[in-house]
């Protein structure tokens, strides 16, 4: 059984009290901090400020260990009370997600699974039961409230071949259940597929597609039919997996929408070509905005005089190439690039509240900063430097966002856009994380490939003593073009191994962001090159560095591209570690080609398909390196990722077994490229944490 409404209502108000603090250092408890602290630990995100700048919005996330799952709900701030404190806002066992202010600063939209299904929902600040504003037959996805507040924007999965929403649930349904309606014998099962994709990160392809819809809200509160503005196309409007609303927004009038989406037919799996569309909000067919640029155009924003803001990429097929800032005329349409000359690639593209000026999120040299830009000049300033901002939104004239760092799980905090100190709004974690003692952390730097200069961060172990040497977790991170920066990780987080007793490093290898697209462009055709050397050099510079590292006692581990550099340290590397944890890593580099989904990876990274390009992907394939593999490795894979297949892990195990190396695999059925579950979250922490403690500790 959960936690009761009631008691988890009493746990927010005691949790959430706003503190006038700022970004603290690390814990100072007695107590080492475990995997199950970091499983249950609460979590807070998309803060949303009222246009009027006294209220927050923002969602509220924590851990039901006893139903294996995680509940959101939503939390209000009011900024003008004598002593603020974070409230629950009607507390309900069903989760609620994407708040969306009203114009009036009174009436919260957002979504919730109250009524069986993820639909629409109001409720006022000043009290009263939440009302449900759409009753559709199909779950909702997103949702964003149109600038007077008179219509919505949602997305819903749908059959592009039905006309209606009622003909989606009804075909879905017949498919499910098989037999003469769905077109398929009874009790059969098969799916015929005559194109790419088949499935995607998770999901198996059902024919259906993300498409976005316009809705009015109507005088009794409810919302009408909604119109689909992007049926004309076929694309996902947002983006699948992981697209959301920074992907469409209205315009100043209400009268338009515009939304990014991927016109690429059978090229779907293999371009990044997505364009920005301009849409009536009555439906019609859409008008591409930016078809000159065959890369990527995504996250429109408008400006007070409607200039529409947008990131845009220069080459396709590059999935990981720099996002800069493009502004387009409202009158002339004519484009003008605002941030070419900034080496760095936006995350998140925002606007104040009054579209005078833009925001933006960036990862800049080990830390993931926020800065404001002049939309005039492309003139920057940074306004926060370190840590991880997170989520953000804004009003006229500050900014409300989520901040994190290798030592301190995320909470709200509130910046001027005039400058000053963040200040600090929740402590979610505060009675937990008083009672625990996180390692400190230091960014260093040294000579690399090529003596160019290379970072990397090491985080002390619990009960670190400075005439102690301490056993090293190395950690790699994925991506490749992802990086391991001063940001808290729920899925590898240095601290969960330091409380342990294990000391951390992680190296920034050549490949990684924020240090300018060249650096990040450096890994692509050498996957094994650069990255390895700077992985060997930084791990050297950090022992000679620091000495309470013991090199003699050192394991590796990562993930994704993480694990692929597992099973090529394994066969390039060999004698360097007691021991390596491989999650869902990379073994053939030819079978990968050929069972991944997304295309457009493996091909840029590789030059070209492998039909086309054999040499590209062989010269750096660890399956060609198994008779130098000899360091005992532990084997993680989830059986529904579909981005690195299962096989994947399970052809390396077999290669460790056949030889007689020392190995273990662990494979979880119900996890994807990720282990998200909470009962799985601990039972990997517990086996990787035994596998490192059997090889460094005993």
């Amino acid at each position: 059984m959960g936690i009761h409404p009631m008691q988890a209502s009493r746990l927010v108000h005691v949790a959430l009290l706003l503190l006038a603090a700022a970004m603290t250092a690390p814990a100072e408890g007695s107590t080492a901090f475990t995997a199950d602290d970091l499983v249950r630990l609460q979590r807070v995100s998309d803060p949303q400020p009222a246009p009027d700048g006294r209220y927050v919005v923002l969602v509220f996330r924590y851990t039901d260990m006893a139903a294996n799952q995680v509940r959101t709900h939503l939390l209000l701030i009011d900024r003008a009370a004598i002593n603020p404190q974070a409230r629950a806002l009607a507390w309900n066992i069903a989760n609620d997600w994407s708040p969306r202010w009203a114009r009036n600063s009174r009436t919260i939209y957002f979504l919730s699974t109250r009524s069986g299904s993820a639909q629409v929902w109001r409720m006022s600040v000043d009290g009263g039961d939440p009302m449900q504003v759409t009753d559709y037959p199909l779950d909702i996805g997103t949702l964003k409230l149109s600038p007077a507040s008179d219509r919505i924007a949602v997305s819903m999965e749908v059959l592009p071949q039905c006309a209606d929403l009622k003909c989606t649930q009804e075909k879905l349904e017949a498919a499910r259940l098989g037999g003469a309606t769905s077109g398929r014998p009874a009790g059969s099962s098969g799916q015929v597929y005559s194109q790419l994709f088949v499935r995607h990160w998770d999901t198996w392809s059902t024919g259906t597609r993300s498409h976005l819809f316009v809705a009015r809200l109507q005088n009794d509160g409810h919302a009408a039919t909604p119109i689909d503005v992007s049926k004309p196309l076929d694309a996902d409007v947002p983006s699948k997996p992981f697209g959301g609303d920074e992907e469409f927004n209205f315009a100043p009038d209400g009268k338009r929408i515009v939304f990014a989406a991927r016109i690429a037919g059978r090229s779907e799996p293999w371009s990044t070509n997505f364009d920005l569309f301009d849409a009536s909000v009555e439906g019609g067919v859409p008008t591409d905005l930016t078809q000159n640029n065959p890369a990527a155009d995504t996250q429109p924003v408008f400006l007070n005089n409607g200039d529409l803001a947008y990131l845009a990429a220069d080459r396709p097929g590059f999935e990981s190439d720099r996002l800069h800032i493009d502004v387009r005329d409202a009158r002339t349409g004519e484009t003008r690039a605002l941030t070419a000359s900034w080496d760095r690639s936006v995350m998140r593209l925002g606007v104040t509240a009054d579209g005078a000026r833009l925001l933006a999120t960036a990862a800049d040299g080990g830390q993931d900063a926020l800065f404001a830009i002049d939309p005039a000049n492309g003139r920057l300033r940074k306004l926060v430097g370190t840590g991880e901002v997170g989520g953000y939104a804004a009003t006229k004239d500050a900014v409300y966002f989520t901040w994190a760092n290798l030592a301190a799980p995320g909470d709200l905090y509130v910046t001027d856009l005039a400058g000053g100190k963040p200040r600090r709004l929740t402590a979610v974690n505060q009675g937990l994380l008083a009672q625990r003692s996180l390692g400190a952390y230091e960014q260093f730097s040294f000579k690399g490939w090529n003596d160019e200069t290379v970072y990397g961060y090491v985080v002390k172990p619990f009960g670190f003593a400075a005439d102690r040497r301490f056993p090293i977790a190395f950690i790699v991170h994925g991506g490749p073009q992802n990086s391991f920066q001063n940001l808290w990780s729920y899925r590898w987080n240095a601290q969960a191994f330091a409380g342990h007793g294990f000391a951390v490093v992680m190296i920034d290898f050549h490949g990684s962001p924020g240090y300018g697209q060249a650096f990040t462009d450096s890994i692509n055709k050498d996957w094994g090159g650069k990255p390895l050397e700077d992985l060997q050099k930084g791990l050297a510079a950090a022992i000679a560095r620091y000495p309470w590292l013991d090199g003699t006692r050192a394991c590796a581990l990562g993930a994704s591209y993480g694990g692929y550099m597992m099973n090529w340290i394994e066969g390039n590397w060999p004698d360097r570690f007691r021991c390596i944890v491989n999650h869902d890593g990379v073994f053939d580099q030819r079978m990968m080609y050929y069972a991944t989904e997304e295309l457009w990876f493996p091909e840029w990274e590789n030059g070209a398909p492998y039909y086309e390009n054999p040499q590209g992907y062989e010269e750096f394939n660890p399956v060609d390196f198994v008779t130098r593999w000899h360091t005992p490795m532990l084997i993680i894979h989830g059986q529904q990722d579909f981005r690195i297949p299962y096989t994947q892990g399970l052809a390396a195990f077999t290669a460790l077994q056949r030889r007689g190396i020392e190995s273990k695999l662990l494979i979880f059925p119900d996890e994807n490229h990720w282990v998200l579950k909470p009962a799985n979250s601990l039972q990997w922490h517990a086996t990787v944490l035994d596998w490192l403690d059997a090889h460094l500790k005993n």
